[in-house]
């Protein structure tokens, strides 16, 4: 049986209850705090394309850092925005949750069940 890894920043509600229902579930899971144990560009690319989406698919546009920066954001390709969520990582929308060769972005938290 394969782990479900949750990408996570234990703070946030949406992440909290994905957790509560991973747990729930009875299935084997991981949760990983990414501000404690940071992506790489490598893994974070990876998650990516497992989950068939763009960097802009994940970006947090509500925080700070994006809306001063998003002009310039709008113009940056896949592997810039990448480096910018690594060196910012509220830049990311969370939580990502990997199972084998898939992930989603567990927003809303029921969408777990879909790689559950």
């Amino acid at each position: 049986m394969e782990t479900l890894v949750i990408y996570q920043k234990p703070t946030c509600s949406t992440c909290r209850q994905v957790v509560k229902l991973a747990e729930a579930s009875g299935k084997p899971y991981e949760a990983i705090n990414y501000y404690e144990q940071p992506f790489t560009k490598a893994k974070l690319k990876g998650l990516l394309k497992k989950g068939g989406f763009p960097a802009k698919d994940i970006l947090r546009t509500k925080e700070d850092i994006y809306k001063s920066r998003k002009a310039e954001i709008a113009k940056m390709n896949d592997d810039d925005i990448i480096e910018l969520m690594i060196q910012h990582p509220d830049l990311i929308q969370r939580p990502l949750v990997e199972k084998g060769e898939q992930v989603i972005m567990a927003r809303p938290p029921e969408t777990l069940s879909k790689i559950l």
